[in-house]
């Protein structure tokens, strides 16, 4: 079996124009665009690539881009202060306080200060109790871009096994989450699950966060399974061939013989999470937008 290659460039390069379209149709509405603050508290390298690259793809469809960064002695004081301003300020439609931050600093305390209204990461308490009761909200944007891949795959999700390694607050439960939404039959697996390998092998739909290159080999997966790699690990040894230096939690080659359909690391369900983070900003000022006609 060769397995069909799921594309998230190209579904993601799909979000960003349906997002373009509705930043101008909401500009056209409200007189001005949508807008996304971005918090940065350090000067860690990697988080630093992350917002520069949100800031950017922001420009790319017309939303109006915020961009906070504050010494990596910022007090918490700061924060509060930055994050009720925010929250405050009606241009504002969605706010993103870029994890991790410096030891001294609670990054759920500071992300919880966030207005739900404005949670555009769906991390709030107030944000995955809207998600747990099936109500109307602001998804996690990696779980939530995961679905739109498999949906736009083909992948039939009700009746279906799905099994989620991995139980992270930041993407395994609100994945299971969004999966028995879709009235797929949901297995959380984790460290501690007996017969992993056993687990993941009955799954019509295997997703796999768990930050373990190449863990899952070939024995792991069902033939004919959809297989969905969330992992991003570097390569240790660098490759010397050219070949790419990052790989997933799957073992892409052996996946790709048994599955069905499976992501590839790079080009898979990362460039997903800032479309969605994208769709998310623009939702969350129609909300706004809303909730101040009524």
């Amino acid at each position: 079996m060769s397995a069909t290659i799921i594309d998230g460039k190209q579904v993601a390069a799909e979000v960003r124009a349906e997002v373009a379209t509705e930043v101008a149709a909401f500009v056209a509405e409200h007189g001005r665009p949508p807008g996304l603050a971005t918090i940065l508290v350090g000067e860690d390298a990697a988080s630093a690539v992350y917002v520069g690259g949100k800031q950017r793809a922001c420009a790319e469809v017309g939303i109006k881009g915020f961009d906070h960064r504050l010494p990596a002695d910022a007090t918490r004081e700061d924060l509060v202060a930055l994050i009720d301003r925010l929250n405050a300020d009606p241009e504002v439609s969605g706010i993103l306080c870029q994890l991790p931050v410096p030891g001294h600093l609670d990054g759920v305390e500071l992300t919880n200060l966030i207005a739900a209204e404005k949670d555009v990461d769906g991390l709030t308490i107030a944000s995955a109790g809207r998600l747990a009761l099936g109500l109307p909200g602001l998804r996690s944007c990696t779980p939530a871009g995961v679905i739109r891949l498999l949906r736009q795959a083909g992948v039939e999700l009700s009746g279906a096994e799905a099994v989620v390694i991995g139980r992270s607050n930041l993407f395994g439960k609100p994945m299971a989450q969004l999966l028995l939404q879709a009235n797929a039959t949901v297995t959380v697996a984790h460290s501690r699950t007996a017969d992993l390998a056993g687990v993941c092998a009955r799954a019509d739909v295997l997703i796999a966060a768990v930050g373990r290159p190449e863990m899952v080999r070939r024995d792991w997966i069902k033939p004919g399974a959809t297989v969905i790699d969330v992992g991003i690990n570097r390569r240790d040894p660098a490759p010397t061939d050219g070949s790419s230096s990052l790989v997933g939690d799957v073992h892409f080659g052996e996946a790709a013989e048994v599955a069905s359909a499976v992501t590839p690391v790079p080009g898979g369900v990362g460039p997903m999470t800032i479309a969605e983070l994208l769709a998310n900003t623009v939702q969350a000022a129609r909300i706004q937008a809303g909730a101040g006609a009524s």
